[in-house]
């Protein structure tokens, strides 16, 4: 029996079954596969296929019996930080419930590598770094969703937010961190506007129109975050209250795309 051609693979999760099997996710380029993983407590491949391992995984799939099966994974990435750290333990458990429910956003490539990117600079990061990276993260898939808010200016009067934010830079660029820095600060706020899916500026909405509120060093951060600009967004600072908020909105904003609520933000509200 002639094993299939290997493919490059995240483990999701595994879930035990019956006989001492385990029932195995995997996020591959291609979607979200499910396949079955034998062997008892001692086995070698079961110690391989642990959740948010990455590598080669070989799959046998019997067509007539709809059965897939995994007969091997050679590992090329670990994360053992995610053990040590309950933050990134549980951030880690929010992307592959985001990557699963959404169903790769439609388009599993992109979700690969949004997935693992995350994932593989968590591992390498402090806590406080990783925070930040949760929010860039889910940032970035909001677009892969197609809901992603625009912040390029404001949809009643068209004002530019470039010009508020980086004083006219081309932010695209590579800028001292003294620039980026104080162009951070103040506490213009805007508001979300969901009618819109657009942020509105201080100069139209009025203190009794409803919606989230973020503050300027919060766009500042989504823009750096959405531009592809990765260094000057890691450097970029923000403060724990404008984190917080920003963190909010979200996740409200991931679970009002989805339409469903996330296990993940219920078990983990005071972690992450």
């Amino acid at each position: 029996m002639n094993r299939n051609k290997s493919k490059e693979a995240l483990v999701l999760s595994v879930r035990e079954t019956a006989q001492d099997n385990r029932s195995v996710c995997l996020l591959t380029k291609d979607g979200i596969e499910w396949a079955t993983l034998f062997g008892g407590p001692k086995s070698k491949l079961r110690g391989a296929v642990s959740p948010w391992n990455r590598g080669e995984v070989w799959i046998y799939k019997n067509e007539e019996k709809a059965s897939a099966k995994i007969t091997d994974f050679d590992v090329k990435k670990y994360h053992p930080s995610f053990r040590e750290n309950l933050f990134k333990s549980f951030a880690a458990a929010l992307t592959g419930e985001l990557v699963l429910k959404s169903k790769c956003g439609g388009s599993p490539q992109e979700a690969f590598v949004l997935a693992n990117g995350f994932l593989d600079g968590m591992d390498l990061s402090s806590e406080v770094e990783s925070r930040k990276g949760l929010l860039r993260f889910l940032w970035r898939y909001l677009e892969l969703l197609g809901v992603r808010p625009q912040i390029q200016n404001c949809p009643r009067c068209s004002k530019d937010f470039d010009e508020i934010l980086f004083g006219g830079m081309n932010f695209a660029g590579n800028f001292p961190q003294g620039a980026l820095e104080s162009k951070a600060g103040g506490k213009r706020f805007f508001l979300y506007s969901q009618a819109e899916s657009a942020f509105v500026c201080e100069d139209c909405f009025s203190p009794q129109e409803k919606g989230s509120r973020l503050s300027k060093e919060a766009l500042f951060y989504l823009k750096l975050s959405g531009v592809g600009n990765m260094a000057a967004a890691r450097k970029a600072e923000i403060s724990e209250r404008d984190m917080a908020g920003l963190k909010a909105f979200l996740f409200e904003l991931v679970e009002g795309a989805l339409g469903m609520r996330l296990k993940t933000l219920e078990s983990g509200k005071g972690i992450l």
